[in-house]
């Protein structure tokens, strides 16, 4: 199991929390988005709000309590939801958060080799923070993008089609404070086919086809 996964220990763990005032407002209308009497339904919200705010990317057992408070609802209801989801860190990581897909589908396209490529560029192991605490890397389970693998994901964002360079041209840029370009890193848009489109290019999405096509060309 991930350190990330179980709290930190208590000498990590700040003595109080509170949303600031623009997240406070925030909360507030997260919470008005629910029907009276089920207001408990914005925890998980509320605990990503909580995680964004607290320096280090994280949900400390104070921050937990809080959100117990606000929404009126046992504590444990609220730490039970935090330790089930993983999108939640209940210990701090760092800057750039580095999660590498390495199931099936990405290891067959070489998951292991992306993995590879961060420990060498980045000097640290599976589950290891960087001593400057700019980077913080895991392996996760299939993050749903297996059409495009390997990929990895870095804080809010995907990167796929990787290689070993474009992992290391990704994590350069991010060295020096840049915003490397999300999505596909082999050029292609989206999920469509490697090399463009493979079928169907002689009619349009009606089914019919286009000026100076030959209609035999629809029952080849």
């Amino acid at each position: 199991m991930s350190h990330l996964r179980r709290p930190a220990p208590k000498e990590l763990q700040p003595t109080s929390f509170a949303f600031t005032p623009e997240n406070l407002e925030k909360a507030k209308k997260i919470i008005a988005k629910y029907p009276e009497g089920r207001q408990q339904s914005a925890v998980m919200p509320l605990l990503d709000l909580a995680q964004r705010q607290t320096e280090g990317n994280w949900v400390p057992t104070v921050a937990m309590d809080y959100i117990a408070d606000m929404l009126e609802m046992p504590a444990i209801r609220v730490y039970e939801v935090a330790t089930f989801y993983t999108m939640y860190n209940l210990a701090p990581v760092g800057k750039n958060f580095i999660q590498v897909c390495t199931t099936t589908p990405c290891w067959l396209r070489g998951s292991a080799d992306i993995v590879d490529t961060c420990k060498k560029e980045l000097g640290i192991g599976i589950g290891e923070t960087t001593e400057d605490g700019q980077f913080t890397m895991i392996e996760v389970e299939c993050l749903g993008a297996c059409v495009n693998a390997p990929m990895m994901q870095i804080n809010d964002d995907y990167y796929e089609d990787l290689t070993p360079e474009t992992t290391k041209a990704i994590l350069d840029s991010l060295k020096k404070g840049e915003m490397p370009k999300a999505g596909p890193q082999s050029g292609r848009k989206g999920c469509e086919p490697m090399g463009g489109p493979k079928v169907l290019k002689a009619f349009c999405g009606c089914g019919a086809a286009p000026q100076g096509a030959d209609a035999s060309e629809g029952d080849a």
